[in-house]
């Protein structure tokens, strides 16, 4: 689906015909390149003590965040040992990927369209979680949300962490940004 040269996402379609037009209105704007957009979308899984004691948390953790990306998750390293944790350098402990261009577009419409709402007792995400620089970062408590992850095959359920890279300058810019998404702030 991906592949097809003539396929657009929906959100990156948004995007450019009614996003970018109002962005450049609120914020007036005098350059079409001023106009913030999502740069990436980093999504990670740190399995912790499960990947200490059995090594293979980790490669399911790494196969479940590639399932859920739609494109290979790489396995994130100990940087140095750590005896009271019993941990060592090289230790596989979770996985990450990068999403840029299409996957990300498509990732972020999962995000907010379908996985979002399967959250138990969810009431939005916090409007204060911007880092000063223009990105967003939010964690979920369970992965099986996606619709992509089989949950009868899922032998332990993992946090995940997912960061929203913009290039605006500012908080209140990326915000703008997002909540044009349809991301939905609690605040």
């Amino acid at each position: 689906m991906l592949d097809d040269a003539k396929y657009t996402p929906r959100l990156k379609a948004q995007y450019m015909d009614t996003i970018r037009p109002a962005m450049k209105e609120e914020f007036s704007y005098k350059n079409d390149m001023m106009i913030p957009r999502l740069d990436k979308i980093v999504l990670n899984i740190g399995c912790g003590a499960a990947a200490v004691r059995d090594s293979k948390k980790a490669k399911s953790a790494q196969q479940d965040l590639s399932t859920i990306a739609g494109q290979k998750a790489l396995t994130t390293l100990a940087k140095k040992s750590i005896a009271g944790f019993r941990v060592r350098e090289d230790m596989p402990l979770g996985a990450k990927v990068t999403l840029r261009g299409e996957r990300m577009y498509e990732f972020l419409d999962r995000l907010i369209t379908i996985a979002m709402p399967r959250i138990r007792d969810f009431r939005g995400v916090p409007g204060k979680s911007f880092d000063g620089r223009g990105n967003y970062a939010m964690g979920m408590k369970e992965h099986i949300v996606f619709p992509e992850i089989d949950f009868d095959k899922v032998d332990e359920t993992w946090g995940m962490d997912i960061v929203i890279a913009t290039t605006a300058d500012n908080d209140a810019e990326a915000k703008a940004l997002l909540k044009h998404f349809n991301m939905p702030f609690n605040s």
